[in-house]
């Protein structure tokens, strides 16, 4: 089945397309014509009842193609804006919508300058859908994307664009790019994986954002001190300075700031097992000792293929991933996960109540953190889908579902 015309022009919102994708009998042919805004129209909604909660689903009939884990069909993220909900695809369709539940409305496409930071050059040199657009935050009129730079040819790492937010042009500038990347062929362990790129975006006060940076593979930085691989770090949003908050981090997706309690919620993905959700303390955060949770020394996750694999001998020297965090001298997950759940988001929704959403799994799991700081009350929800990206607003919790190319939504009243 070939794509419209339109249906291409929607697929990346960049000028100038030329890109093959093949998948599932699906083709983007060859297309290099001068892209027009429309907008990504919304199939009707569907409703599946989960347990003790109902969730209603608001597909993205048209505009979303291109995927983070799946080729067909697209992955974006969600945040919010006054009264509008706004979506970003993976490839750069940014577009808002009044009324998510207003069927005969469709999202409308806001003009933006992405593709001058990451476009079809960069997209075109992984058949594996690794470089992308990695998350989407507003605040006070400023929106902040992440995305996977080319920093120089072949070497890639996390970095942020952002710009005043309006609803017809937005012009995106440089905030924070590293002075480090991880090359794909020449680095030390010869290995790479751009999905392992984290950046995930979150408040932290007035003045700063947190960033999430994985170690695409290169484990040894992720306790290197002065390499931001690993890490999660705290952004000047007028100066683009940076401070490491936290280290030892595999490819952390999460961050949620809890100001109540003072503390950060991060998730992250192990290897084979190992998905975590760890508690960063704020008071802890600019002393001389850096809180640091133990990637790729410690882990209660495997090395692919695991011990038994022959090619996996040297691997477990440099990295043994100690099953004790603690007893190596790093602090130990709030919760593990093994096998792996593909841990994604996590927002609060009530007073120390929270949601983890997860892409393997395709759940969403519910809990409660006690007063000494232990899970309790974790319940399992099956979604059916991959979940890329979880938000909370408004007594609503909105998810975007990969597998669908979906928006859905849970009433938590």
């Amino acid at each position: 089945q070939k794509l419209s015309e339109n249906e291409m022009k929607l697929n990346l919102g960049i000028t100038n397309l030329e890109l093959k994708v093949k998948e599932k009998g699906y083709v983007i042919e060859t297309y290099k014509k001068n892209i027009q805004l429309s907008e990504v129209k919304l199939d009707k909604n569907n409703t599946l009842f989960l347990k003790d909660k109902i969730l209603k689903k608001y597909k993205l009939a048209k505009g979303f193609y291109a995927g983070i884990n799946n080729v067909f069909p697209g992955s974006g993220y969600i945040n919010f804006h006054q009264s509008n909900v706004i979506i970003l695809s993976s490839r750069g369709i940014l577009a808002f919508k009044k009324n998510i539940e207003d069927n005969e409305e469709n999202f409308k496409q806001i003009k933006n300058n992405i593709n001058e930071f990451i476009s079809k050059d960069q997209f075109k040199k992984s058949s594996y859908q690794w470089f992308s657009l990695k998350d989407l935050y507003i605040h006070n009129d400023k929106v902040f994307i992440s995305f996977t730079e080319e920093i120089k040819e072949d070497c890639w790492n996390t970095s942020i664009i952002y710009g005043d937010f309006n609803y017809k042009n937005i012009k995106f500038e440089k905030l924070f790019s590293p002075n480090e990347c991880v090359h794909s062929k020449e680095n030390i362990d010869k290995e790479f994986n751009a999905h392992q790129s984290g950046g995930k975006i979150t408040l932290f006060d007035k003045n700063h954002i947190l960033l999430s940076i994985g170690d695409y593979r290169s484990r040894y930085l992720a306790q290197v001190k002065n390499s931001v691989n690993g890490k999660i770090i705290k952004v000047n949003i007028d100066s683009g300075a940076y401070e490491i908050v936290s280290m030892g981090h595999r490819n952390p997706q999460g961050l949620y700031l809890d100001k109540e309690n003072n503390f950060i919620l991060e998730t992250e993905h192990g290897p084979l097992g190992g998905d975590e959700i760890n508690i960063i303390e704020v008071n802890k955060i600019g002393k001389k000792n850096i809180q640091n949770f133990g990637w790729a020394i410690s882990s209660y996750g495997e090395h692919y293929g695991g011990k038994s694999s022959a090619n996996n001998v040297s691997k477990y020297q440099k990295y043994p991933l100690y099953k004790s965090h603690a007893e190596q001298g790093f602090i130990e997950p709030l919760k593990s996960f093994v096998p792996s759940i593909g841990i994604s988001a996590i927002v609060k929704i009530s007073q120390n109540s929270y949601v983890v959403s997860s892409l393997r799994k395709k759940h969403l799991y519910f809990f409660k953190l006690s007063n000494q700081k232990q899970i309790t009350n974790l319940n399992k929800v099956d979604v059916f889908e991959r979940v890329r990206d979880l938000r909370f607003h408004k007594n609503k919790l909105y998810l975007f579902m990969e597998d669908s190319a979906s928006i859905g939504t849970i009433d938590l009243i």
